[in-house]
């Protein structure tokens, strides 16, 4: 596996490749690998000639007083998971580079960005585009892969590569969770044993969801205020959104039918985190 920091030269990596009529397969990290990451590297590789992985803690995709200075990092241990699970290349630009001084020029999607994580996150997407898209011009991928449990920045990305004309497929890959139905992320290394066990109520609340749809209840209110009561009940949760939404438009919903979302973001102490269900309710 080869490790390659600076862009031009992934790059050209990238040329050479697509010259021989290999199809490359991208999926972008911010490091500290874990089961998810490689869940997606090695679809990647199922279906790719040539697997890059990213690694790159995006500046711009954090807000003032977020944990960019602390996110998690061990790029030898990344290299030998990456390596096993069947990536060819290790793609790891420094900051500098992917942002040179005077940078002035973003991407922003400005509808379904303004839902969700971005109501409390005003700038995360406008840096998740942003750098996705420089990876896409870098790398140059026939797909790049991400998982659903980040399922607005999946959404927002499939809206950007059809607004732009992007040559590139989208793959949307479930959530990996522990035996205890917490989504593995990079962020779980935050918390404290204690803090850990409470963290599996985010799914415990999902699955509460789902046991009230099942039963026949279609209000959201009422499975919102479920979900809320269950989160609020945990030692340390604070909750930062619970929302069903429509999943192709992120818009509320107040009846449930067709395809909905339920997602949350909750902090456990200091450390915010994710979840997500999707369902396709038929209509009745």
């Amino acid at each position: 596996m080869e490790l390659i920091t600076d862009i031009s030269k992934m790059q050209a990596f990238s040329l050479s490749a697509k010259g021989e009529g290999k199809r490359i397969g991208l999926v972008p990290t911010m490091g500290y690998l874990h089961e998810g990451h490689l869940s997606l590297v090695r679809a990647a590789r199922a279906a790719s000639d040539t697997v890059v992985v990213s690694i790159f803690v995006n500046p711009t995709q954090f807000g003032p007083g977020e944990d960019f200075d602390r996110y998690p990092s061990d790029l030898e241990r990344d290299k030998r998971l990456a390596e096993e699970a069947g990536a060819d290349v290790i793609f790891h630009p420094s900051a500098g580079d992917m942002y040179p001084q005077g940078f002035s020029t973003y991407v922003e999607e400005t509808k379904l960005s303004k839902h969700l994580c971005g109501l409390s996150r005003p700038t995360h997407f406008r840096g998740v585009t942003t750098v996705v898209l420089k990876l896409f011009n870098i790398v140059l991928p026939d797909a790049a892969y991400f998982g659903q449990k980040d399922a607005q920045q999946a959404l927002i990305i499939k809206r950007m590569v059809r607004d732009l004309n992007l040559p590139v497929r989208i793959e949307v890959l479930p959530i990996i969770r522990e035996e205890d139905g917490l989504a593995l992320s990079s962020r779980n290394e935050y918390l404290s044993p204690e803090q850990r066990g409470q963290a599996t109520v985010l799914y415990g609340s999902l699955v509460q969801a789902a046991r009230l749809i099942g039963s026949g209840e279609r209000k959201a209110s009422r499975i919102k205020e479920a979900v809320m009561d269950m989160i609020e009940s945990a030692g340390e949760a604070r909750i930062d959104y619970v929302s069903i939404v429509n999943r192709d438009t992120l818009d509320d919903a107040e009846e449930l039918r067709g395809n909905i979302l339920i997602a949350l973001a909750v902090f456990i102490g200091k450390t915010r985190l994710i979840d997500n269900l999707e369902l396709n309710l038929t209509e009745e």
